[in-house]
């Protein structure tokens, strides 16, 4: 698995004053928690730049003050009007100690659904697991191979080892849907079916018409 290398020095100013400088000096405040003790430290914001802003997952080592952590990105923070990052927080990798991560989704494979002019809608990226760090990895692979139109992959259809997955099993994470060709296709072939099996114009209104009483005709000479 892809990691991040991250160079840190360990946080000593607390309080609004003492972060707005770091802030200045274009460094982000962090904590990273989970281990035996929680470390505040601060980093460049350019060092968190491939940790962010990537839909990949990665493990992020982070040295301080001479020591190495193995963590995970957790949160992030960003600032509202400028959208800088603002703060970051990781967790601590400890082997003998389950964690909580969202691993991507990666779809292979061909759907028949496609085949058949159907549309792959992914509805969800990725899945919240609960495993030991030695099985963590930067992403889940799900076949389509079977996803037939109007057809479903949900949640309890993942079957990854070493994974307890979170989510809602019956939740979808992806369908193929009829596309608007295919719909305007069915819509057009509908009338043309019902009209098939209908009766053919004057057969059904012969036996009404022979039906009908016919009018009386008028004696002759009668006023």
């Amino acid at each position: 698995m892809k990691t991040i290398t991250i160079e840190g020095q360990l946080r000593t100013g607390f309080g609004k004053n003492a972060t707005r400088q770091i802030r200045s000096q274009e460094l982000v405040p962090g904590v990273i928690y989970g281990g035996a003790q929680e470390i505040n430290f601060t980093a460049p914001a350019a060092a968190f730049k491939n940790l962010v802003y990537t839909p990949s997952f990665q493990l992020a080592e982070v040295k301080v003050d001479g020591k190495t952590y193995k963590t995970i990105l957790k949160d992030l923070q960003f600032d509202k009007i400028t959208d800088r990052l603002i703060h970051v927080d990781l967790l601590e990798l400890m082997e003998d100690k389950k964690v909580i991560a969202d691993i991507p989704l990666k779809f292979t494979g061909a759907s028949p659904g496609v085949k058949d002019g159907g549309k792959l809608v992914i509805k969800m990226k990725s899945l919240k697991v609960k495993t030991y760090p030695r099985y963590l990895k930067e992403q889940i692979e799900v076949s389509v191979d079977n996803l037939e139109l109007n057809g479903n992959i949900r949640v309890e259809d993942v079957k990854e080892e070493n994974y307890e997955i979170l989510n809602s099993p019956r939740i979808p994470i992806a369908s193929v849907t009829l596309t608007r060709q295919l719909k305007q296709e069915e819509a057009a072939v509908a009338p043309a079916a019902a009209g098939a099996t209908a009766p053919a114009a004057g057969t059904a209104a012969a036996p009404a018409a022979a039906a009908a009483p016919a009018a009386p005709e008028k004696e002759k000479g009668k006023k």
